[in-house]
């Protein structure tokens, strides 16, 4: 379910929007392997993206989703990640099961359209201590 939020400075920098601006929310907890594996998921898309199109009026759908819409109302999709580590807030914590002293792997996914114009953004929060990237370049 989507909720409305205003962008804090720091995504509106990342999405290069003003300060303020609404935003669509969904927040999810993601699991696997009966709850031992836990994902902080949390997907943001600014109102002004949406002006003129169908989802205007509605909420569009959540990530992964979300991105077939884009795609559908024609954007040609990019994406950009910022991957780091940092500790936990205690909220963080507690929600992913972290002991204390376990840092957090932090990944901003931005999607672009082709010219480069920001559309969502997506922030996952994994556990720090038990974690592997992998990515083709």
């Amino acid at each position: 379910m989507a909720t409305r939020t205003d962008a804090p400075l720091t995504l509106a920098d990342l999405l290069r929007i003003p300060p303020g601006e609404p935003l669509y929310t969904y927040d999810v907890l993601q699991t696997a392997d009966r709850g031992r594996l836990r994902q902080l998921h949390r997907t943001y898309v600014p109102f002004s993206i949406l002006l003129g199109t169908k989802y205007e009026e509605q909420a569009p759908p959540p990530a992964p989703h979300l991105y077939d819409a884009l795609a559908e109302l024609g954007h040609e999709l990019h994406f950009t990640e910022y991957v780091r580590t940092r500790m936990p807030l205690p909220d963080q914590a507690q929600a992913l099961r972290l002991p204390d002293g376990v840092p957090m792997l932090h990944i901003a996914r931005v999607a672009l359209n082709e010219a480069g114009k920001p559309l969502a953004l997506e922030e996952l929060r994994l556990p720090g201590d038990d974690l592997e990237l992998s990515y083709s370049l």
